[in-house]
C-alpha cells in the first residue's frame, strides 16, 4: 500500500511540477507603487499647470498665453519621445554611455524593476516626469521673443542630445555614478545643471528683449505667479519624496527637508530684498522658495533637517545675488532667471551634499572607505562635466534648429505680443 501511494505521489509531480515545485511569485509592493504613482501625478503636475502658471505670471499680459503653450507642447512631444525610445536609451541594457534600444516603445518591461518594489511600468512613468520637466524650464529664458516652432524643434533636439545622456550617465547606471562616484538624489545635476546652463548660452544667442535694463518689464500677475509656485512647492514632494522610489522614512525625509530649505530660502531671499530695497515682494518670496527647491534636490535624501535649512539659506541668498549679476553686470537677459535659480541652485546643492551628508548635519554618514572630500571630488567632476557637455549640446541644437526655424520673432510681433502672433489668441479678452 505505501509503494502504491509513492507511485502515485510521483506521478503525481511528474505530471504536475510547477505545482510540486511551485515557488513564491515576485510581486510589487502596492503601498510604494500607489506612493510612486502619486508622485508622477505631483511631477506632472510641476509642469501643468504649475510652471505654466508661475513663468505666465512673470510675463508681460500679451505673452502670457504662449508661455503655458510651451510648457503644453514640450510635454506633449517629449512624453512620446521618452516612450518611443528615451526611456530604453537612458534606463535599457547597454554601455556606460548610452543605453540600447531594447524597450523602446516601452517593450520588454519588467514585472518589478531591478532594485525597487515597483513594477517597471511605474518606473518609467515616474522617470518620464522628470524628462518633460527639465525642458520646460529652459523656456524661462527666452520668453516673449522667441518662435513657437522653433521651441518645439529645439526642446526635441535638446532632449536627445543632453538630458538622455546625461540621465544615463548619472541614473542609469552610466559611467559618472559608477566610475566617478556622482552622486544626485532627484536632479540637481541632470534636471537643474542641465536647464540652468541651458538657459544661458539660448539666452545670450537669442540676445535681450527689447527695452531690457532700459525699461521696467513688469510681470503682469504676481498672483498667477504665486499660485504657480504653490503648485511647484507641493508638486517638489512627489519630485524629491518620490525619487526615494518607496513609500518610507527616505520618502517621508526627503519631503521634509524640501519643505524645511523651500522655506529658509523664502524667508533669505525677502529679508535681503527688505534690508536692498525696503520692501518684502511676493515675486521675491517665491523665487527664493523655487531656489531653496532646486538647492536642497540633489541632497534631499541623504541629509539631516539641520543640512536642509543651511542648504535653504545658502541657496536662497546665493541665488539672489547671481540674478543680479547676470542681469545687471553680465547683461544677459535670462529673463525669468532660470540660470540663476535653477542651474545656480543645483550645482550649490550638488558641490555642498557631501558636507550636509556627514552625521554632525544628521546625514546618513559615509561608508567605510568614504569621506567627504573623496565625494567633493565626484561632485565637482559630475557638476563640471554636465555642465561643459550641456554648453556644447545647447549650442549645436540651437543652431543645427535655426538653420530650419529662425530662432526670433520680429520687431513687430515682439511688440504685439507671442500670443496674437503665434496662436492667434489672447491670455485675457475683456469686453
Amino acid at each position: 500500500m505505501n509503494t502504491a501511494l509513492r507511485l502515485a505521489a510521483l506521478a503525481g509531480a511528474l505530471a504536475f511540477p510547477a505545482v510540486a515545485h511551485a515557488q513564491p511569485a515576485i510581486v510589487s509592493d502596492s503601498g510604494d507603487t500607489a506612493w510612486v504613482l502619486t508622485a508622477s501625478a505631483l511631477v506632472l503636475m510641476m509642469t501643468i499647470p504649475g510652471l505654466g502658471l508661475f513663468y505666465g505670471g512673470l510675463v508681460r499680459s500679451r505673452n502670457v498665453l504662449s508661455v503655458i503653450m510651451h510648457s503644453f507642447v514640450i510635454l506633449c512631444t517629449v512624453s512620446l519621445l521618452w516612450a518611443m525610445f528615451g526611456y530604453s536609451l537612458v534606463f535599457g541594457e547597454g554601455s556606460s554611455w548610452l543605453g540600447g534600444f531594447g524597450n523602446a516603445m516601452l517593450a520588454n518591461l519588467s514585472d518589478i524593476r531591478a532594485d525597487t518594489t515597483i513594477p517597471e511600468s511605474t518606473y518609467a512613468l515616474f522617470q518620464m516626469t522628470f524628462a518633460v520637466i527639465t525642458p520646460a524650464l529652459v523656456i524661462g529664458a527666452f520668453v516673449e521673443r522667441v518662435r513657437f516652432g522653433w521651441v518645439v524643434a529645439f526642446s526635441t533636439l535638446w532632449t536627445v542630445l543632453v538630458y538622455l545622456p546625461v540621465a544615463r550617465w548619472v541614473w542609469g547606471g552610466g559611467w559618472l555614478a559608477t566610475d566617478i562616484g556622482t552622486m544626485d538624489f532627484a536632479g540637481g545635476i541632470v534636471v537643474h545643471t542641465t536647464a540652468g546652463i541651458a538657459a544661458i548660452i539660448v539666452a545670450k544667442l537669442l540676445g535681450p528683449r527689447k527695452g531690457f535694463n532700459k525699461s521696467l518689464l513688469l510681470p503682469h500677475s504676481p498672483t498667477l505667479t504665486m499660485v504657480g509656485a504653490g503648485l511647484l512647492w507641493v508638486g517638489w514632494f512627489g519630485f524629491n519624496g518620490g525619487s526615494a522610489l518607496a513609500a518610507g522614512d527616505d520618502a517621508s525625509t526627503a519631503i521634509f527637508n524640501t519643505h524645511l530649505a523651500a522655506s529658509t530660502a523664502a524667508l533669505a531671499w525677502i529679508l535681503i530684498e527688505r534690508i536692498r530695497i525696503g520692501k518684502a515682494t511676493s515675486i521675491g518670496i517665491v523665487t527664493g522658495a523655487v531656489a531653496g527647491l532646486a538647492t536642497v534636490t540633489p541632497a534631499a535624501g541623504f541629509i539631516g533637517p539641520a543640512g536642509a535649512i543651511l542648504l535653504g539659506l545658502i541657496g536662497g541668498t546665493g541665488c539672489f545675488f547671481m540674478v543680479q549679476l547676470v542681469k545687471h553686470k553680465w547683461q544677459i537677459d535670462d529673463s525669468l532667471d532660470v540660470f540663476a535659480v535653477h542651474g545656480v541652485g543645483g550645482i550649490l546643492g550638488s558641490l555642498l551634499m557631501p558636507i550636509f551628508f556627514a552625521e554632525i548635519f544628521g546625514g546618513g554618514g559615509f561608508a567605510e572607505g568614504a569621506n567627504v572630500t573623496r565625494q567633493l571630488v565626484a561632485q565637482l567632476v559630475g557638476v563640471l562635466v554636465v555642465a561643459g557637455w550641456t554648453a556644447i549640446m545647447t549650442l549645436i541644437s540651437a543652431w543645427a534648429v535655426s538653420f530650419v526655424l529662425p530662432m526670433r520673432v520680429d520687431e513687430e510681433a515682439e511688440h504685439d505680443g507671442l500670443d496674437l502672433h503665434s496662436h492667434g489668441e489672447r491670455g485675457w479678452e475683456f469686453d
